[in-house]
């Protein structure tokens, strides 16, 4: 599932606002309460294509953990061979969360190769990222090319029928 879960980090690393991640909420307790093994993915910042610890996912980790009353695990990596034994391993109701795409300049630059490394981890594809939705990333479009089925998640849902309602009415 590709969420947007860029929100801001004091100097601490604590999260100040937890909006993005909350409204995500309902898709994750879809897939979690139908038994689904759950791996998200997200960027956070704008890392430029490398590794850097102050745009680690890891705070939204252990937010996540406390939202959901569910253990998530943080993934080292958003691809490779660690990454695909950790989800091999995953039960029904787990959930890893990728670290940062954008540690990988591949993501922003929707290669391919990126792309069907990230659609290997999983069957279903969900895409409940509204602000990244419109971006031709590895993770939001390429991905659809590699995976068995791909689906808008609750938020993506709730916004599309807003903008209806707005271009039908404004």
């Amino acid at each position: 599932m590709r969420v947007d879960f860029n929100v801001p980090l004091d100097a601490s690393k604590n999260i100040t606002d937890d909006k993005r991640i909350v409204e995500s909420l309902p898709s994750i307790r879809k897939v979690l309460d139908d038994g689904g093994r759950l791996i998200l993915m997200s960027h956070l910042g704008r890392p430029k294509g490398k590794v850097n610890a102050d745009f680690s996912l890891a705070p939204v980790a252990k937010r996540l953990s406390e939202l959901i009353d569910t253990p998530v695990t943080m993934a080292k990596d958003s691809i490779g061979t660690e990454v695909m034994q950790q989800v091999l391993a995953m039960q029904d109701g787990e959930v890893i969360l990728l670290e940062n795409l954008r540690f990988h300049p591949e993501e922003e630059a929707n290669d391919p190769d990126f792309a069907k490394e990230l659609a290997s981890l999983g069957e279903i594809y969900v895409n409940d990222a509204f602000g990244t939705a419109h971006r031709a990333h590895a993770s939001t479009e390429g991905i659809t090319h590699y995976v068995q089925s791909a689906v808008a998640g609750f938020l993506i849902e709730r916004e599309l029928l807003y903008l209806g309602k707005a271009l039908q009415d404004p």
